[in-house]
């Protein structure tokens, strides 16, 4: 088996483990047995969200895996940075989907609970990507990754203007 097809099937049970428990684990958990709020027919616009979040993922998933040789887990990143597909846009796309999709749950399950629980989940995000992720880039891959930092913000997707 390839490098890539080990690192995507490692993927896919840390996806099940950490980023399954903490989209549909824990909201399940969370959710009261009625609405919170009531938005209505407005309320599967969080489809929309939930779906986009999971395709982000897992196609940063698979970019980890088949570009960077690694996995989305702290303890098996990728050995190679990966600066292509979403990652040219945003340098957190992962994150920005997980806050996509839970957001999208407080909004289909007309949850105000999920969506502090989304709040909490995207400043613990922040946290551990200022903190931890940031700093061990930097030591790893050095002035690549400086340089990438410097042409691709952090989490809100810059999308660059042809001059053409």
């Amino acid at each position: 088996m390839s490098p890539g097809g080990k690192a995507f099937l490692k993927t896919l049970v840390f996806t099940i483990l950490l980023p399954g428990l903490v989209t549909a684990g824990i909201p399940y958990c969370l959710l009261a047995p009625q609405p919170e709020f009531e938005i209505g027919p407005f309320r599967f616009v969080g489809i929309i969200s939930i779906v986009l979040g999971a395709a982000v993922y897992f196609w940063c998933a698979w970019d980890f895996a088949f570009l960077g040789y690694g996995t989305p887990a702290p303890i098996d990143p990728p050995k190679v940075l990966v600066v292509k597909g979403l990652y040219r846009f945003v340098r957190n796309p992962m994150y920005v989907a997980l806050g996509s999709a839970l957001g999208g749950e407080a909004i289909l399950f007309e949850s105000l609970r999920l969506l502090a629980y989304a709040i909490l989940a995207w400043v613990l995000c922040h946290l551990f990507v200022v903190l931890y992720e940031e700093p061990t880039l930097r030591k790893k891959f050095g002035t690549r990754y400086e340089a990438y930092c410097q042409a691709v913000p952090r989490w809100v997707p810059r999308v660059k203007r042809s001059l053409d």
